[in-house]
């Protein structure tokens, strides 16, 4: 038996995800007003947000586009001999765009694309958020105070992206970023790998890759937002309802990763869920769980059947109807 190769863990976990949208004005209401972000910045086209507990001074970039859109999808480097570590296993394999001098809250970057063609970034150096008074919180380990503002997101948690090959995609992942696979849907007895859950911490996954059904590429199928229980994404609904937010799934119990879901569009157009529940992975011998077509069923454990632009619509959108295996084509994020 051949020695299993040494686990790589040079990615601390996801830093930061930045948003298009053709709506700035009404997108940042979305995430401000609505869901309870905290502006930080700004800079040329670009709004710089956080929520309550995330440790960063800022974890989304909201970024005027002619389209709707993920823009650089940010990991934060275990040390900064991990991320020369990284850029050069990256940069061994072709995929590599070059250094920056890093952005808003953070040091120097190397950025990337993945095989699918979504841009990519690893960064070490993290500027922690320091609350002004109006913000500072009477728990020392808070970063901020529970403002209360609509749905009060807590933190970023993950996000879905879309991949024309998934195998190929969630192979680079593990491989060149040492991510743990949690969790998959096979189809054709094994032979068909429709999507695939991965992350670098405990949380069950922060990335996940599924097949695009419209044979796109670089796209977003949806951006992920924690709130600490199932209430609070009732709360979400109610909030979100009142003020003509149009709820596309949810609330629900996915069964791949057992979470408690809310899937709305912000204003610009992406897809956005409210997200709770799940579970935590510590085994370093974790064996991931496969799925198969039968087993997967519609991917809601209980609630409402997902909708059928849940498959279809990702962004950037791409019009007409998926070749793909809709309407059994599974959904299951």
């Amino acid at each position: 038996m051949q020695p299993q190769a040494e686990p790589v863990h040079d990615i601390a976990h996801l830093g930061s995800v930045e948003l298009f949208t053709p709506k700035p004005d009404k997108s940042l209401w979305y995430f401000r007003d609505l869901l309870g972000m905290e502006p930080v910045h700004e800079a040329a086209q670009s709004v710089y947000l956080r929520g309550y507990g995330d440790y960063a001074t800022s974890t989304l970039k909201l970024t005027t586009a002619a389209n709707a859109g993920v823009g650089c999808i940010s990991w934060r480097a275990a040390s900064p001999q991990a991320l020369e570590r990284r850029a050069k296993a990256i940069a061994d394999a072709g995929l590599g765009i070059g250094w920056t001098n890093g952005d808003f809250g953070r040091g120097r970057s190397f950025r990337f694309r993945d095989p699918d063609g979504h841009v990519m970034e690893i960064y070490y150096e993290e500027q922690n958020f320091v609350a002004p008074a109006p913000l500072h919180s009477t728990l020392k380990n808070l970063p901020q105070e529970y403002t209360g503002r609509g749905v009060c997101v807590r933190r970023v948690d993950h996000l879905a992206l879309l991949a024309s090959d998934v195998e190929t995609n969630r192979k680079f992942a593990q491989d060149l970023l040492g991510f743990q696979l949690r969790e998959q849907v096979r189809y054709d007895k094994g032979k068909t790998e429709i999507g695939s859950w991965m992350s670098p911490t405990a949380v069950h996954h922060q990335l996940a890759y599924v097949v695009d059904v419209k044979g796109g590429h670089g796209r977003l199928h949806h951006f992920s937002l924690w709130v600490d229980n199932r209430d609070d994404v009732m709360r979400a609904a109610d909030i979100l309802i009142e003020n003509g937010i149009f709820i596309e799934a949810g609330p629900s119990k996915h069964n791949n990763s057992q979470g408690f879901y809310l899937y709305t569009y912000e204003p610009g157009g992406n897809r956005v869920e409210i997200y709770s529940g799940s579970f935590l992975v510590f085994a370093p011998d974790w064996e991931p769980v496969t799925w198969s077509e039968e087993e997967r069923g519609t991917g809601v454990y209980w609630g409402a059947t997902l909708p059928e632009s849940f498959i279809q619509y990702a962004t950037p959108n791409v019009e007409g109807e998926g070749t793909g295996k809709a309407p059994q084509f599974p959904v299951f994020f």
